[in-house]
């Protein structure tokens, strides 16, 4: 809309001082043209904006020119800017609106916090491109930004959404879902979903199109949508891989978590130590996770895998209680 583009620019020239047109232009993702009739607008509301000729010139506004927002504490703002530093805005085509949105939120504090919350904010990381050994997390890349705004439009007014997907190994097709919400993970966008009453989660990198339809979506008015991730989640990964049932040392519980996919359900037990019911890739996942934690963690189920612990650590005691071998004589024959 023209009016938070109008703010934008005056935001622009407050925080940045004297920029040119094309600048501008690109800031705002707008035409030079534009630029130039939106400062003419400006100048006839009163804004003290001017143009400085000459090679170095461009816009500007007089000194000690302020707009009114207020309203952030410093914390709040280095939050809001720390927050906006991850790249999962652009997962659902909110990447112009996010900048727009940084610029009020500088704006709003004092000028003497300006440049420390932003030089504060470049110091958190959020969601880098790789991890400690170096993996990286790549993102999907989302067919196009009209699309995103269709299927945005359609969550957000609760209308029924029509949407050209491309599932897994099969061609394109229409269908009609009724949109639940959006999620974002490691910058990978999903659409939560019903269709003819059954969940359904789709991949936004995979819908090809998108028709936001004028009737109202079938859906609950409130939506826990941390729940329902959960439970999509849980019922995905337990589709294909193994539920364990373990008591684990409190001590251990981290390390165990670390190996597992997902965490099911959890409950203390008799004395004291977690029974949790995790998911595994596949048995041979598991068997290896727990034998790293030794005594520290009992297989309570299934049976398949309290066998198989058992078979190893009998493979085990027989080895070592073998008797001694001939102790190696170094250099010897």
């Amino acid at each position: 809309m023209r009016a938070d583009r109008l703010v934008s620019l005056v935001l622009l020239l407050r925080q940045r001082g004297r920029l040119t047109a094309d600048t501008l232009a690109r800031e705002l993702e707008v035409s030079t043209r534009t630029v130039l009739r939106d400062i003419e607008a400006l100048s006839a509301a009163g804004v003290p904006v001017y143009a400085e000729r000459g090679r170095h010139g461009g816009f500007a506004l007089l000194p000690g020119f302020r707009t009114e927002l207020t309203g952030l504490n410093h914390d709040e703002a280095l939050a809001l800017l720390a927050a906006g530093s991850g790249r999962g805005e652009q997962v659902f085509g909110l990447g112009a609106a996010l900048a727009s949105a940084m610029r009020k939120v500088v704006d709003a504090l004092p000028e003497s916090h300006q440049a420390t919350a932003g030089d504060a904010a470049r110091r958190f990381l959020v969601d880098p491109e790789t991890d400690l050994l170096s993996r990286r997390t790549a993102a999907d890349e989302v067919p196009g930004a009209t699309m995103v705004v269709e299927v945005r439009r359609a969550v957000l007014a609760g209308h029924k959404l029509r949407i050209r997907y491309a599932a897994t190994g099969q061609g394109p097709r229409w269908r009609t879902v009724d949109p639940i919400g959006l999620v974002t993970v490691r910058d990978r966008g999903y659409l939560l979903a019903t269709r003819s009453g059954e969940d359904r989660t789709y991949r936004l990198s995979r819908v090809l199109a998108a028709e936001e339809l004028p009737e109202p979506a079938q859906r609950p008015d409130r939506v826990d949508l941390d729940r329902i991730w959960r439970e999509r989640s849980a019922r995905f990964l337990a589709d294909d891989h193994l539920t364990v049932l373990v008591r684990v040392n409190p001590v251990r519980r981290e390390e165990l978590l670390g190996t597992v996919l997902a965490v099911r359900a959890e409950a203390p037990d008799a004395d004291g130590w977690p029974r949790l019911e995790v998911t595994f890739q596949d048995s041979r996942h598991a068997e290896w996770a727990l034998w790293q934690l030794g005594t520290d963690a009992e297989a309570l189920a299934p049976q398949s895998l309290r066998n198989a612990l058992r078979d190893r650590a009998a493979t085990v005691a027989a080895r070592y209680g073998e008797a001694s071998r001939e102790p190696f004589r170094p250099g010897g024959p």
